[in-house]
């Protein structure tokens, strides 16, 4: 302990005056959520010491379990990202899922708050497709993300037994890139402070974000996933194991092509074709929506509707590649739909690699 305090950085010096001055009646950011609590999230200020380790520079996000804060570490030379959790939610599962992570912890009027102290990363996908003409990537573009993507969940699955329930592109995150790019960020809340915006990085994402994560042993039935990615067996209200996240890699790849979201039941129902009659069966709610024959009821008009239709203006190379991708992960039954490993190795997705400079 004593040779960390001997090497700790002196802090910076940050400026009280100068900025624009926000009324204390105006709500920004985690105060604009309709569950927000002052005395749960942590009083956090620029410029401030967070366990005598990290110095806070700059918001770097925000919701209703956590802020998250782009800090310097003080013992290490290097740029850190601060999760710090609203006091009194429970959190050790993640902090087990994160084993490689360090824990910090700060004193607060309120109680104790969890903290995760990460490396600090870029701009996330949906940001990223702001570049991109019509918002989308072409297929070309994708598959590296995919493969990235399924690569990590395939490791999550088979050596690490968790499950990811939240896959979607804000939880895609690029590299920043050359660190400069913090420390630009640290000077210029010294000298100006302002908004400051990160360019991104030509790098693979990483998957971020684990607050939601399961561990696979156990049987799950509990509500997941944000709802344009929601796997139907979760809609359903049935048991559900990792394939869930086989359904949310296919819905977000098209998200990251194509413009149009699949959302609904309905949609589904015209995209895939009924579901077996015995799948529906197993859902405690499948009564609502299908007969005793498997037949969809009409609670909501089936649209007249194909993929091939809604991919008509998606850009690149082998469409039909892509969509026989797409059916292949969208199967109604779990059972039924590929591995994580199985559509690394799809056909469409090996395409174009030179598997003879491999080793």
């Amino acid at each position: 302990m004593s040779s960390s305090i001997s090497a700790l950085a002196k802090p910076r010096v940050f400026p009280t005056s100068g900025c624009d001055i926000i009324d204390a009646s105006d709500r920004v950011e985690e105060e604009t959520l309709p569950t927000y609590a002052p005395d749960k999230y942590y009083p956090i200020h620029i410029g401030d010491l967070l366990d005598a380790l990290y110095q806070v520079l700059v918001n770097l996000g925000y919701g209703v379990t956590s802020t998250v804060w782009l800090c310097r570490d003080l013992v290490d030379p290097k740029y850190v990202a601060l999760k710090v959790y609203v006091h009194g939610i429970e959190r050790d599962h993640e902090l087990r899922i994160y084993n490689h992570i360090n824990s910090v912890r700060a004193d607060c009027p309120h109680g104790r708050h969890i903290c995760l102290v990460l490396e600090p990363l870029g701009l996330s996908v949906d940001q990223f497709l702001w570049f991109f003409p019509e918002g989308v990537m072409t297929l070309d573009d994708l598959k590296p993300c995919l493969r990235q993507v399924l690569g990590v969940l395939d490791f999550l699955h088979t050596e690490a037994n968790v499950i990811h329930t939240d896959i979607q592109l804000k939880n895609l995150l690029l590299h920043a890139g050359d660190p400069q790019t913090f420390s630009n960020i640290e000077e210029g809340e010294i000298k100006a402070p302002s908004p400051r915006k990160m360019l991104p990085w030509n790098g693979l994402p990483l998957l971020s974000d684990f607050g939601e994560a399961r561990f696979g042993n156990v049987e799950h039935h509990d509500d997941i996933m944000p709802n344009v990615y929601r796997a139907c067996e979760v809609v359903l209200k049935m048991n559900w194991d990792c394939k869930v996240y086989i359904w949310s890699v296919a819905t977000m790849a098209w998200d990251i092509v194509c413009r149009r979201t699949l959302v609904h039941l309905a949609e589904m129902v015209a995209l895939l074709g009924i579901p077996p009659a015995e799948f529906g069966k197993r859902s405690r709610v499948g009564h609502v929506f299908f007969d005793n024959d498997g037949r969809w009821k009409d609670l909501a008009p089936v649209p007249d509707i194909t993929l091939d239709r809604l991919a008509a203006h998606i850009q690149g190379d082998d469409k039909d590649g892509f969509l026989l991708f797409l059916r292949r992960a969208l199967e109604w039954d779990p059972e039924r739909r590929p591995t994580a490993r199985d559509l690394l190795f799809d056909a469409w997705l090996m395409k174009g690699l030179d598997l003879s400079r491999r080793g």
